[in-house]
């Protein structure tokens, strides 16, 4: 059985591997279990890489050339990288959380074997993300980095401050991009984490409210996840132990999305109301 977790000859990109979060964190587990690690960030990483490229994902050109560089071939990518809303534009958020995401993954699946994975990391904060289907297509549906740019900036109102928006487009491109890189041998999944404790969390903080994070519905224990729990889980999705896996977006949010599909949530404490009864 260890077989199937083991990373052993192969050789995966971690986008979004520096600093100290579940990118980084999924770098370390990948270490432990064999792997050759290329990483593509703009912080240095901790660990001792095989390789690290100084990549800004609101670059596509850097994107590819760095690509380019690295060459094949890639047996799991990693899109770890993302931005947690102001202080950072609505547009930068939106390249860095997706845009830059698909584009890598349509670059780095002509260099990924039968067998090969991709997981990106979303957000719980997108649940709902079936309602919205329509309204968010036309994006997803745009044919490249620059196209995909230019609804963005076309469409100010619906970007907002890009986070919620990113995260949702991540999840329905998924499932799309399933289908189209399975006939390829390709799976393609998503994560979405609860709060979870690594550096954007005080950017959070400051544009939600320390308060309301503190209060965000827990039901696991009460407490944000680290950065371990939710790297685990992405190395586990490109592994082969999830070998049958893919379309697929997994909640790893300590039970806030079984509270919200069971309304058994009390939002209550969010406004700082009383609780009922």
């Amino acid at each position: 059985m260890a077989g199937v977790w083991s990373y052993e000859g192969k050789r995966v990109l971690v986008s979004g591997g520096g600093g100290s979060g579940m990118g980084a964190a999924a770098v370390r587990d990948l270490l432990e279990l064999g792997a050759e690690v290329h990483v593509f960030d703009v912080k240095e990483p901790a660990s001792d890489v095989a390789s690290y490229r100084s990549v800004d994902l609101r670059d596509p050109a850097a994107i590819e050339s760095n690509l380019a560089e690295l060459g094949g071939p890639i047996h799991a990518l990693f899109n770890c990288a993302g931005l947690p809303g102001p202080p950072f534009s609505g547009l930068d958020v939106m390249l860095v959380n997706f845009v830059a995401a698909r584009h890598l993954t349509t670059l780095a699946a002509k260099h990924m074997p039968s067998g090969s994975a991709v997981v990106t990391i979303s957000s719980a904060g997108a649940f709902g993300w079936e309602n919205v289907i329509d309204q968010v297509m036309p994006l997803v549906s745009t044919a490249g980095y620059a196209e995909a740019r230019q609804w963005c900036e076309d469409h100010p109102d619906a970007v907002g401050e890009g986070y919620l928006l990113s995260k949702q487009a991540i999840i329905i491109w998924t499932l799309h991009a399933a289908l189209d890189l399975a006939p390829q041998g390709i799976r393609v999944n998503c994560t979405s984490p609860g709060p979870t404790q690594t550096p954007m969390m005080p950017s959070f903080e400051a544009y939600m409210g320390k308060d309301f994070m503190d209060r965000f519905p827990k039901p696991l224990g009460g407490r944000n996840s680290t950065p371990e729990e939710q790297g685990h889980l992405v190395v586990f999705l490109n592994s082969d132990a999830a070998g049958y896996i893919t379309g697929t977006n997994v909640y790893a949010d300590g039970g806030f999305s079984a509270g919200m599909l069971t309304s058994r949530l009390d939002f209550s404490v969010l406004s700082g109301e009383t609780p009922a009864g």
